[in-house]
């Protein structure tokens, strides 16, 4: 489903290479990734920072597994370790960057996880160091009639606005280095991506009626927030304690 994609969220190649050369210049010697997925970010990051060690650590058996591969095609596997394990309470920290990108549900229990998690980054954050959180926002309140066309049971308040989440950032003991969101271009990539593959073979096999109702339905879904859900790139310095 996401051989199309570089990066599992509204994220392109070029933001991304700005991110790395901003966190890079810090000069971390150990990265932790929450909710690593495949770990591009965290790859690149080692890629820039050859003395840095990295650590991701995820549920997603197969996203771990490509992340391996990657590594070891580019010559990191002695400095980079995939791990299947939960990401609550971890132990892994401090670290001297966090990575922290749309898996802000992995740090909590909460049913609206965004301050807890935040102090949990700054729990495995070292003084010195910084967090990268990558964060859905509403960048408008969403109607009714868009929320009832989003996922299952969406809510208002399932994501807060850009001032807000900033505020709580400020709450948790961080200060915002710097603020960026996704453009709509990078939406459209990041959506289109993920279901291209079967798009494609869907055309060819018109009769798979459960995939085609499953695209379907996540298409709507993307219609119904497509310039309404934001995702903001938080970068984060620790305030000293």
């Amino acid at each position: 489903m996401t051989t199309r994609l570089t990066f599992h969220g509204p994220l392109s190649s070029a933001r991304a290479d700005t991110i790395v050369d901003r966190l890079s210049a810090n000069h971390p010697h150990t990265v932790l990734d929450i909710g690593c997925g495949w770990g591009e970010l965290l790859l690149r990051v080692l890629e820039a920072v050859p003395e840095a060690r990295g650590t991701g650590i995820d549920l997603n058996e197969t996203d771990l597994a490509r992340g391996r591969r990657s590594a070891e095609e580019r010559g990191l596997a002695g400095r980079v370790d995939f791990l299947a394990e939960s990401a609550r309470g971890t132990g892994r920290g401090p670290a001297d960057l966090v990575l922290c990108l749309g898996a802000s549900q992995a740090l909590s229990d909460a049913d609206r996880p965004t301050a807890e998690a935040l102090r949990s980054l700054r729990r495995l954050v070292t003084d010195d160091g910084r967090v990268l959180l990558g964060e859905g926002f509403w960048e408008r309140r969403p109607t009714e009639t868009e929320l009832a066309g989003m996922w299952p049971g969406a809510r208002a308040d399932d994501h807060l606005g850009l001032a807000e989440l900033l505020d709580l950032a400020v709450a948790a003991g961080f200060r915002p280095e710097w603020t960026e969101t996704a453009t709509l271009s990078e939406w459209e990539h990041f959506e289109s991506g993920y279901q291209a593959d079967q798009e494609v073979w869907l055309a060819a096999n018109p009769d798979a009626t459960e995939v085609r109702d499953r695209l379907d339905r996540h298409r709507a879904q993307w219609m119904s927030y497509r310039g309404v859900l934001g995702m903001a790139y938080l970068t984060l310095v620790p305030v000293l304690r």
